[in-house]
């Protein structure tokens, strides 16, 4: 039986086991999928040591998707470009690295949500790992505008340029702004109506309210929080209460899931019961 595991600190609270077990399930495939808690200075030996054991891949969750990255010898071009990894498969040439949370945003924005990201504005908050790990992918569905707005400018400003030639290949208008320049009451030349907004700071996971203001969304948005369950509720009530759709992120979670398990299995899983499942576990336990 191949063994499979999600690495991190903390872990304890990942779903994934889950739903690889139900993945495993629906595609007739024997694997072995637990938790690995890692040092925060043992993320290698951890991985090495898993590897060692027999283990065939692994996903990676915070705060080790930048080693990840550094440790494979070989990437997929989406974990280069966000130089960030949430999936490793160890083969005989070496360990690969990719990242498949920008894939599993956009499938579930466009599979689950049924929003069409082509000529969309659309507003992505934060410039940490979890914005550049879904940058890329959001750029190649081809919006029309593109702001990626962060408390530091200057890093939101190098995740831009680092995708700058995609966003030209795309014809995308990308561009950087702080959070401060959201954050105002009344519009003032701020940017604004935006379709989609996708929340990838830790303002919900840190129980923070949300670092923008009022008034940015068109009616009927979508609003998007990459956190889940009752960490996003808050979120998904700010973004009802500007008269736009809210939706957490567990169909991400399921859909990056399903990459990884592809990358590793070569089967695509139909994540739709599965979401379904997981969706209903959760609302169980609120």
């Amino acid at each position: 039986m191949d063994r499979y595991a999600v690495v991190g600190h903390p872990v304890e609270h990942s779903r994934s086991p889950r739903i690889h077990q139900l993945f495993a399930a629906q595609t007739g495939q024997s694997i072995e999928y637990g938790r690995l808690l890692a040092p925060l200075d043992g993320f290698a030996a951890t991985v090495r040591d898993f590897v060692a054991a027999g283990g065939r891949g692994c996903n990676v969750t915070m705060p080790f998707k930048a080693e990840a990255w550094a440790l494979a010898a070989r990437r997929s071009p989406r974990a280069e470009r966000a130089l960030a990894a949430n999936t490793l498969r160890f083969d005989a040439e070496g360990w690969w690295a990719d990242n498949t949370d920008g894939a599993g945003l956009v499938r579930d924005l466009t599979v689950h949500a049924g929003f069409d990201l082509a000529g969309a504005r659309v507003l992505l908050l934060g410039a940490g790992g979890a914005a550049a790990g879904v940058l890329g992918p959001l750029l190649e569905a081809r919006p029309a505008e593109l702001w990626v707005a962060n408390r530091t400018v200057a890093r939101a400003g190098e995740l831009v340029a680092r995708h700058a030639d995609l966003a030209q290949q795309c014809g995308v208008k990308l561009q950087a702004c702080g959070l401060e320049a959201l954050g105002a009451t009344t519009s003032g030349g701020r940017p604004a109506g935006f379709d989609l907004l996708v929340n990838g700071t830790a303002s919900s996971l840190q129980a923070q309210g949300l670092p923008v203001g009022e008034g940015l969304l068109r009616p009927g948005a979508l609003a998007l929080d990459m956190a889940y369950g009752a960490a996003a509720r808050p979120f998904v009530a700010w973004a009802q209460a500007q008269g736009a759709r809210g939706r957490d992120g567990l169909g991400m979670l399921v859909e990056q899931a399903a990459e990884s398990f592809f990358a590793w299995r070569g089967i695509r899983p139909d994540t739709v019961p599965v979401l379904a499942a997981l969706r209903a576990e959760i609302d169980a336990t609120a």
